[in-house]
């Protein structure tokens, strides 16, 4: 069997949509050693995967929150909030719908959200 054929009905496939604004995630609470402000969950969905390349969408409520970042690429969709970097020290990233961000492996992050962001990511 192809993962194409194992893979839900609404799993991102060739020719069809999806919509990553309406689509429900399920929440839970960010790792309490993680959060550094406020109460934010996450919630994330693997969509597919494309030539080795997963695709997903992730959202994460307001509120502050630390992590190690893995090589993705990304788009926001929705929300409002900015990526620091804190190794290796970087200007900030005002995200907003529309802006294209590319991470790198080990980066290491914060997180602050102001209006629940939701992402198209996709990595290796």
């Amino acid at each position: 069997m192809t993962a194409e054929e194992t893979a839900p009905a609404d799993a991102l496939t060739a020719g069809t949509a999806l919509d990553v604004v309406a689509r429900a995630l399920t929440h839970e609470p960010i790792d309490a050693h993680q959060v550094t402000a406020g109460a934010p969950t996450a919630g994330a969905e693997r969509l597919g995967e494309i030539a080795g390349t997963e695709v997903g969408v992730w959202e994460h409520t307001p509120g502050v929150s630390t992590d190690v970042e893995a090589d993705e690429v990304f788009i926001v969709l929705a929300g409002s909030g900015t990526v620091a970097f804190d190794d290796p020290a970087l200007s900030p990233i005002e995200l907003a719908p529309g802006i294209l961000v590319r991470l790198a492996a080990g980066m290491r992050t914060t997180w602050t959200i102001r209006e629940t962001v939701r992402k198209v990511y996709l990595t290796p």
